[in-house]
């Protein structure tokens, strides 16, 4: 049984939140999201709090709840303060550089450049050649981009080359021996 979806959301005075039956949608300082939420889930807004009730109806309502609240939870921290995941490149010849129009252009050891177009709401800072933040409101958004990039290539575990998130411990293997 889910024990997240007991304790209520407070939402801050600067955010706005708008219910209309399953959709909510908070408005706040970088941004607007909204979501539907699962219909086994029912969402009451009181006194700047945002309540999550199961129907008991379902037999999956309480892990719905708690589901719905984290996500409801993410959208409040998001639009008030932004999520950014920070991707290192290590590697000789490894550079990543981002144009005008946001697109990302890394160097990866290939033949060619890889270029990557971020969405309209997504930023992304280069504060050096083998750094890179990525911004953004949405959570899933913002962790779904840093997934994609590193995907092209994997830190290995025996020289330590390729993208890692900059909190990534890569295990290192030892060479073989003759």
């Amino acid at each position: 049984m889910s024990r997240v979806a007991k304790r209520p959301i407070v939402v801050p005075s600067n955010i706005n939140v708008q219910l209309d039956s399953q959709k909510i949608l908070i408005k706040g300082k970088y941004g607007d999201l909204s979501r539907i939420i699962h219909q086994s889930v029912k969402i009451q807004y009181l006194n700047h709090k945002i309540i999550f009730l199961p129907r008991l109806s379902f037999s999956d309502a309480w892990a719905q709840a708690g589901t719905a609240r984290a996500l409801v939870n993410s959208m409040i921290i998001g639009v008030s303060k932004k999520f950014s995941k920070k991707l290192q490149f290590s590697g000789v010849g490894y550079r990543v550089s981002i144009t005008k129009d946001n697109i990302i252009s890394m160097s990866l050891g290939y033949s060619h450049a890889i270029k990557y177009c971020l969405p309209k709401n997504i930023n992304a800072e280069n504060p050096s050649p083998t750094e890179i933040i990525i911004q953004g409101i949405d959570k899933q958004l913002v962790g779904q981009i840093a997934a994609n990039l590193r995907a092209y290539r994997r830190p290995e575990p025996y020289k330590g080359k390729g993208i890692r998130y900059s909190d990534e411990i890569v295990r290192m293997k030892e060479a073989k021996k003759k």
